[in-house]
């Protein structure tokens, strides 16, 4: 006897990969992204398609290249042969968050290409990481002589004069009347695969926002939660786009659960007055 099992969700998917925090797919988990946009999207094609490359990049480096040599011959590679790079013409397509999308046109925003780059970067054995750098997501490579922070939107490695001036626009918002200034290197820690995730979740989340988009909101919102089961901010998010598609009760189970454990948001008194109205239009 022959027993078939229903293929998982998306969403029941992409709940396993990201499950550990032991093993966590960094690669698979953020392919899966397209999913949602993409349903017939064939995952293990992707992550062969990543396999090829990294087979040619191999065949191009000796097995006992220093490092440096590996990190020039990845660059030459990536940016330079194979085209990689940031999409100048349409920042804001969703199809640069999707790396099947991003592997067919070379094309992408600095998280999605990072990824793609990490991934050879560990296949050839270089100490790399990606940084959730304010704004613009960069990568940073161990060398032997000292870090290279690399911008994964044009291949650049950037001094630390650079990144200095890249960051004061956000440091100058959020710094303190005693003017105490955060050194530089609390801005380049190693960003978790959860945290990239979730940075790109976020991102595809701020495009379907600024478009009104509430049903691709609510997906991204499903995953959020997922991935991140206590960002209490994120059962608010997806609430109110469940209320603006008239999904109430949704809604309200979505934002009760928000004011029941944020108890400190500065929101709180204008949500529960959100909960109150769709209760009484019948939620």
């Amino acid at each position: 006897m022959q027993f078939s099992y229903p293929a998982p969700s998306p969403l029941a998917y992409f709940d396993a990969l990201v499950r550990s925090e032991e093993y966590f797919p960094l690669l698979e988990a953020a392919a899966s992204l397209a999913q949602d946009e993409y349903p017939d999207l064939d995952l293990q094609q992707v992550l062969g398609d990543v396999d090829q490359l990294q087979a040619r990049l191999h065949r191009r480096v000796a097995a006992d290249a220093p490092a440096l040599q590996r990190l020039r011959a990845l660059n030459q590679f990536f940016f330079l042969d194979m085209g990689f790079g940031g999409n100048v013409n349409d920042y804001y397509d969703p199809d640069n968050s999707y790396l099947s999308v991003v592997l067919r046109t070379r094309r992408g925003i600095p998280i999605s290409l990072a990824v793609l780059w990490l991934e050879l970067a560990q296949g050839l054995g270089l100490r790399a990481c990606g940084v959730g750098f304010p704004g613009h997501f960069m990568v940073k490579v161990d060398l032997p002589r000292g870090q290279v922070v690399i911008d994964p939107f044009n291949g650049r490695s950037l001094s630390r004069e650079e990144l200095a001036e890249r960051l004061e626009p956000y440091t100058r918002r959020a710094r303190p009347a005693d003017d105490f200034h955060v050194p530089l290197g609390l801005y380049l820690q190693a960003a978790t695969p959860r945290e990239t995730v979730a940075r790109m979740l976020r991102n595809l989340k701020e495009i379907h926002r600024a478009q009104q988009d509430w049903a691709r909101l609510v997906a991204v919102q499903d995953r959020l939660i997922v991935l991140l089961p206590e960002a209490w901010s994120e059962y608010r998010d997806r609430g109110l786009a469940q209320a603006e598609q008239g999904h109430r009760s949704a809604a309200v189970t979505d934002l009760e659960a928000y004011l029941e454990h944020a108890a400190e948001g500065a929101d709180i008194a204008a949500i529960a007055e959100r909960v109150a109205a769709l209760r009484r239009n019948g939620g």
